[in-house]
């Protein structure tokens, strides 16, 4: 059995192992790195996504001809910072508003005033799907509210999500970096398994793809029935009545550069690296662990008691390391998030006998729609929930993760980090 003090050590090294892995992927410590070299006219900066504030902030502070400089990114509410040069517009997440699409069709004109001689800088990162958004003519901003509300419930994952709106947008899917004369350099900090460009916030300077045909089946998949203007829309683009996003081998895309400056990976390695000075023997299970929030926490469950009851496949002390973004398919009413729900699964699998201590939580500080980044579990989290008269499979039931933890006084609260990598899982058993 450990003791008080080994418990409490194992909890901050958790919350130690976390705050790595979100440093590795801060905007103001590692961009400036990735800048490309000046052009010979002027630098417009656009953006969108959770980290755009921090990223335009960098930019500020390295870039080399400040007098030539200006631009807009938008970013959540909340997750605003003062900026010199670059105006900072918030607006909302994960549902998009008349805000953030006012910001977008400015960033739309500002980027066709560019010139052969000028750059066009593009900050992205996760949450510049919603953001960054700017319905086609004929589907109005309500009927783009509604389908993202639909897609949100149905637990389908990002990537799939993104492939519906590219094709329902002005200026994602490869669209604005159609849209100007300039060399583009678009600097990505990954929130998507696979690290894949296109699909980083819908993938507004990459070649896409996927087609309207597949957005059609996506929706049909997760049995979502989107607002008729939006099915129209769809339909005519699979009959070839409107024009596909650019696809790999345009030749726009040889100005084109999209450069990852952040990954979900790099940022469990720094994780890591916080278990292996404590003597623990960290292995990264992998940044594409995504899935249902349950049942990747079944998984987990069963990976625990094969070590703990065959030491294998690996013998403790060991941290299992994993990164990814789950999904949550919502049954009940109550306040949750996709870290907190996969913690409590794995909670209500393993019960208290498998001495477990664990972290989930969200890079970007906001594990849903929450407050919270995400959650803890330790050793004697189950006992101290029943003291509480709280029982985990019925706050499971209901999606009520959030005041499971919240109870237990287990929320991990960091406010807005200003990144997003996605979400950082970590399971040690001493």
């Amino acid at each position: 059995m450990s003791t008080p003090t080994e418990d409490h050590a194992d909890r901050q090294r958790l919350i130690d192992s976390f705050t790595a892995a979100v440093a590795a992927a801060d905007p103001l410590r590692i961009l400036a790195a990735h800048l490309p070299e000046p052009p010979a006219g002027r630098t417009l900066v656009v953006g969108a996504g959770k980290a755009a504030a921090s990223m335009a902030r960098a930019v500020e502070l390295a870039w080399p001809h400040p007098d030539r400089l200006s631009g807009r990114v938008i970013t959540r509410y909340e997750h605003g910072l003062p900026t010199e040069r670059i105006e900072v517009i918030e607006a909302g997440h994960p549902v998009p508003d008349e805000a953030g699409e006012h910001a977008a069709a400015a960033i739309l004109r500002d980027a066709a005033t560019l010139t052969r001689d000028d750059l066009l800088l593009v900050l992205v990162s996760g949450g510049g799907s919603s953001l960054l958004s700017l319905p086609v003519e004929g589907i109005s901003m309500a009927d783009l509210k509604t389908l993202t509300r639909q897609l949100l419930a149905s637990g389908a994952p990002i990537q799939e999500m993104n492939l519906v709106r590219k094709h329902l947008s002005r200026i994602q899917g490869g669209r604005l970096a159609q849209a100007t004369r300039a060399r583009v350099c678009a600097l990505v900090i990954s929130d998507v398994a696979g690290d894949d460009v296109s699909a980083i916030a819908s993938g507004p300077c990459a070649p896409d793809p996927t087609t309207y045909r597949q957005a059609i089946e996506v929706l049909a998949r997760w049995r979502v029935v989107p607002p008729a203007s939006i099915a129209c829309h769809l339909e005519r683009g699979a009959r070839g009545e409107v024009d596909e996003t650019p696809k790999p081998g345009d030749p726009l895309f040889a100005r084109v550069d999209n450069r990852l400056i952040a990954t979900a990976h790099r940022s469990l390695e720094a994780g890591a690296q916080v278990f292996e000075q404590a003597g623990i023997r960290a292995v990264i299970l992998g940044d594409t662990v995504t899935g249902e929030a349950r049942e990747v926490a079944q998984v987990m469950a069963a990976l625990v008691r094969e070590i703990r009851g065959h030491g294998q496949p690996f013998t403790p002390p060991v941290a299992l390391l994993s990164g990814g973004e789950c999904t949550v398919t919502l049954r009940g009413k109550g306040r949750g998030g996709r870290c907190a729900e996969f913690l409590l699964a794995l909670l209500a699998q393993l019960g208290d006998g498998y001495r477990v201590h664990a972290i989930a939580a969200d890079t970007d500080g906001i594990d849903g729609v929450e407050r919270n980044a995400g959650a803890l579990i330790t050793p004697d989290s189950l006992a101290r929930a029943i003291a509480l008269g709280l029982n985990a499979n019925h706050h499971l039931d209901d999606n009520d993760a959030w005041g499971f933890f919240s109870a237990l006084g287990d929320l991990v609260t960091t406010g807005p980090t200003r990144t997003n990598v996605n979400d950082y899982r970590a399971i040690v058993l001493r």
